[in-house]
């Protein structure tokens, strides 16, 4: 059973880890990477204990194709779209 339920939200981007994190009752941090979270994981571990939180989050944020559609301008987003 999971530790906790956390909201991405709430969760901190760590740019030296390249991870979200969130504090862990232990003093360290419980971490995932953009790259789990663009796989459908939802499991941030503590690395120096057992605990784990569930990260609530929307897939479709960290999808590569929603990336690069917000990339895109409005006026070349609407011509992509009634082009294909």
């Amino acid at each position: 059973m999971s530790y906790n339920d956390v909201e991405i939200e709430d969760m901190e981007w760590n740019a030296e880890l390249q991870a979200y994190t969130y504090p862990c009752p232990c003093g360290d941090l419980f971490q995932i990477t953009k790259d789990d979270l663009k796989l459908g994981e939802e499991i941030a571990r503590c690395p120096s204990c057992s605990l784990y939180i569930t990260v609530i989050y929307n897939i479709e944020d960290f999808s590569d194709h929603n990336r690069n559609n917000k990339s895109l301008q409005p006026s070349v987003l609407l011509k992509f779209l009634f082009h294909c």
